[in-house]
């Protein structure tokens, strides 16, 4: 396998690890005094910052692959998911006030404060189990098609030779190391993927003739709501369900906002990550759509949908570009496995060893987290064979299936949990027991489909992202039906961590925590999202 790298590639990208190793060191000589400076940066990230990390913690290579395997496969559909920008506001604007009320390290922790310590207990070790099934085994594995298309080594060298040059920069960094280099991947990947859209339109013949080429059908978001694969009702319901659990709950983006000494800078951070969101349906969905396009025009061939992007670089970039490409693709996974990484080792060392030895010394802690991340990355590395059986081999709708199993539960306890008080701890653990059961039977059913018949049959069968509906109906019921036959919480105990319980203190303090500027940036991100869902009407 030879390279499609030529000698002034390798130098712009020799460049840019230079730079990127030089980022981490300088973080590195800043060193973490503590907990609180290696897992949140001490807490004193600004808000540009916080939002590129937000970006590039969401865009790993799996996104970059996958998302452009969908779009030369299946069209826009997908963008559904990418326009859950809007979402991301929902963090600053509902979430986040109570997250940093609570001064958590963690979700589990937020999640032991507002209910008890069983609820901690289980979201510690299901985010960790979640994280080798959904982040670091999908982002090694599309991280190796990346490196072997671009570099010409096998598969396994490429991916690997990833996981343990990144390992070494955020174990030694921890979170300072990790938002940092995140602010300059950004840069990188989206310059890089701006370039290759633009290049691939002009290859095509420009937008109109895009169009043209691969019909009205192709760009339409909004199936029927039988169809099979990308029912309009799973994708806007269910992936908002998805959503919430991701971007509002999820220890891997919200650690980002954590790191925010105050709430205002916390939401503008995701702010500017949400309209960072919009980006990924131009600069990965589109591509994929051209290659879709250069293909049916016999400009390009790919055997398999996770090939397109790659391709793409190899057959329409020149010299340099290439090498700039591939520094951006590399970025995107160098900076999901570093915030996947980093999250790990922060839930493990915080949520559990630290419950179990709490007069461990700091020092030993830090030890800790940097053991537990190399167990993770062996595990997701396991577990690549495993996913390539569910989702129906395409990336990307692997990842969104899996999620849409997961997260219905979670999300269920965490929007009940802050909108209403009268929720109890019994009623959150029951819940996410309950929708634990649910998601393990519905993988096993999935990976054995064509071994059922009948009811069985059916159920493995539902659409996945209908799935997620049912799912949350079910874990709400559940949720609301266990704390009204069961004794309320002691509302004392929990101020300051739900509606119904804020003293005025709190209420003005959220009051002064934003400007107009945040209202109007907020409101204008909804419309854009808005305008983009009703553009792609086939």
């Amino acid at each position: 396998m030879n390279s499609v790298l030529e000698s002034l590639d390798w130098v712009v990208l020799g460049v840019y690890f230079l730079v990127l190793i030089g980022v981490a060191v300088w973080v590195i000589l800043q060193k973490n005094r503590n907990t609180e400076d290696y897992f949140l940066a001490g807490r004193n990230v600004g808000w540009f910052v916080i939002g590129a990390s937000i970006f590039a913690s969401n865009i790993g290579s799996e996104h970059v692959v996958g998302l452009a395997g969908t779009g030369a496969e299946s069209g826009m559909p997908m963008a559904h998911y990418e326009l859950h920008a809007w979402i991301v506001l929902l963090l600053g604007w509902l979430f986040l006030p109570f997250y940093i009320r609570s001064k958590a390290f963690t979700m589990p922790e937020f999640l032991e404060k507002r209910f008890d310590a069983r609820s901690r207990w289980f979201l510690s070790i299901f985010s960790l189990a979640g994280y080798v099934v959904t982040k670091v085994s999908v982002t090694i594995y599309a991280g190796g098609i990346v490196v072997s298309e671009l570099l010409g080594i096998p598969f396994w060298y490429g991916a690997i030779g990833i996981v343990i040059f990144t390992g070494i920069y955020t174990i030694v960094g921890g979170m300072k190391a990790v938002i940092y280099t995140e602010t300059l991947q950004t840069i990188i990947l989206i310059a890089g993927s701006i370039t290759i859209t633009y290049l691939g339109l002009q290859e095509v013949g420009g937008w109109t003739e895009l169009r043209a080429t691969v019909g009205p059908d192709h760009f339409n978001m909004w199936r029927p709501m039988s169809d099979p694969d990308y029912p309009w009702t799973g994708l806007l319901f269910g992936g908002t369900i998805v959503g919430v659990w991701y971007w509002c709950t999820d220890q891997y983006i919200v650690q980002r906002t954590l790191a925010a000494n105050n709430i205002k800078i916390g939401r503008r951070g995701a702010i500017f990550g949400a309209y960072l969101k919009i980006l990924p349906i131009f600069i990965f969905l589109i591509p994929g759509i051209i290659a879709f396009a250069l293909a049916k025009k016999g400009v390009l061939t790919y055997d398999k949908p996770d090939e397109v992007f790659p391709i793409l670089v190899t057959t329409l970039l020149p010299v340099g570009l290439k090498g700039l490409v591939a520094g951006g693709l590399m970025a995107a996974l160098m900076s999901s496995l570093a915030s996947v990484f980093n999250s790990c080792s922060t839930i493990f060392t915080i949520d559990i060893y630290k419950k179990l030895k709490p007069n461990m010394p700091e020092n030993k802690l830090l030890n800790v987290g940097r053991i537990a991340t190399g167990i993770v990355v062996v595990l997701g590395i396991i577990w690549i064979p495993i996913m390539e059986k569910i989702g129906g081999g395409t990336l990307y709708k692997y990842l969104q299936s899996v999620q849409s199993y997961i997260a219905p539960p979670i999300t269920a306890v965490f929007v009940l949990g802050i909108l209403w008080k009268r929720v109890n701890a019994k009623a959150a653990i029951v819940t996410l027991l309950s929708g634990l059961a649910v998601a393990a039977l519905r993988i096993t059913a999935e990976i054995n489909i064509d071994s059922l018949s009948g009811i069985a049959y059916s159920f493995a069968a539902i659409n996945f992202a209908h799935m997620a509906i049912f799912m949350f109906v079910f874990s709400s019921i559940v949720c609301v039906t266990v704390s009204l036959v069961t004794v309320a919480p002691n509302y004392e105990l929990i101020k300051g961590l739900a509606f119904g319980t804020l003293t005025e203190e709190q209420k003005q303090a959220n009051k002064d925590s934003f400007d107009t500027i945040d209202v109007v940036l907020s409101i204008v991100l909804v419309l854009l999202v808005i305008g983009v869902l009703t553009y792609f009407v086939g």
